[in-house]
């Protein structure tokens, strides 16, 4: 077995345990702040990992994952405030609803590469923002559905709920934890094998017999589900889903967060997102102009560690495992 494999699971070992026993390492701080970042950083590193499922395996870079993030929120949000459902119709509704609008839109997208793709995912991700904006009697326009925390699960004479900020971490990360063993497991499987084909050259894959538009419309299909996933998550934790959401500038954070973490990386995503919550949390209440020095540490990653946190720290195992076989 490889350094690199030995380390990273080493470090993924001890991050699982770290993960399942934060409910009880965190409360030691007597802040139950601190978890409720945890359970936001978790949800953003999931949003980020669809961008990243099409830039790092497919090499598509998109600025629409706000819109199914949207409509996962949306789905949820309607879901309880208009129908009366329960979480789980409401969480089957919200997933639908991101896959079916990613199908949809991904028919059209995936025919483009580079930056036409890109300006093809921010015009239709604007197009749902302005339309979720004018349909106020369902969505709430600018000010969004509020709706009550729902119940988790009921057994044996006890109830999980999300009132209970234990009982919403666990929920998150069981759904995170799918969502990344679901990325994980499609790396493996020949569809997996078939979108770094398309990334490495379309050509080529086209030659060995790849559809290559038909791979192109299945990655964009599920990094739809998940952003969708994210966004029902997202608006569970904070009991609120807006039309802001869609806007695109959320589609560009995601981006800059597989960029810092580590494109095409598992980790990556989780990373960057973690960095610039925890930026955020510890200095927007001490200099309101803190987005100066995220936007300059993007670029110092890009100068200087364009492969990002992960691949930065998978390229220094790899040279020390080299060094190790000499």
């Amino acid at each position: 077995m490889s350094l690199t494999r030995r380390v990273n699971g080493t470090l993924s070992v001890l991050l699982l345990l770290f993960l399942v026993g934060a409910p009880w390492l965190l409360s030691l701080s007597g802040v139950e702040f601190w978890l409720a970042v945890l359970t936001e950083i978790l949800i953003w590193g999931l949003f980020a990992s669809s961008a990243n499922l099409l830039l790092g395996q497919v090499g598509l870079l998109s600025f629409g994952q706000a819109l199914f993030f949207g409509f996962g929120m949306y789905g949820i949000g309607i879901g309880i405030d208009r129908f009366g459902l329960s979480l789980w119709p409401a969480l089957a509704i919200a997933l639908v609803a991101s896959v079916g609008v990613a199908g949809f839109v991904g028919a059209f997208a995936v025919r483009l590469t580079w930056h036409y793709f890109a300006i093809m995912t921010v015009v239709f991700s604007l197009v749902f923002y302005y339309l979720a904006l004018r349909l106020k009697p369902i969505t709430g326009g600018d000010d969004g559905l509020s709706f009550p925390a729902p119940e988790i699960l009921s057994f044996a004479g006890h109830t999980w709920n999300f009132n209970n900020g234990v009982d919403q971490y666990f929920f998150v990360l069981l759904l995170v934890g799918l969502g990344v063993a679901l990325q994980a497991w499609l790396r493996a499987t020949p569809l997996g094998r078939n979108f770094a084909a398309v990334r490495e050259s379309e050509r080529k894959a086209a030659l060995l017999g790849v559809n290559v538009l038909l791979v192109r419309w299945i990655a964009f299909v599920i990094a739809g589900g998940i952003a969708g996933l994210a966004g029902g998550l997202y608006s569970l934790f904070g009991r609120y889903a807006s039309a802001s959401y869609m806007f695109y500038h959320v589609s560009g954070e995601a981006v800059v967060w597989t960029i810092i973490g580590g494109t095409g990386t598992l980790a990556g995503p989780f990373l960057g997102a973690g960095l610039f919550t925890l930026m955020r949390e510890e200095l927007s209440s001490r200099w309101e102009h803190y987005p100066i020095l995220v936007g300059a540490l993007v670029i110092l990653t890009v100068l200087l560690a364009p492969q990002g946190i992960a691949g930065t720290w998978n390229a220094a195992l790899a040279a020390l495992g080299r060094r190790e076989r000499l």
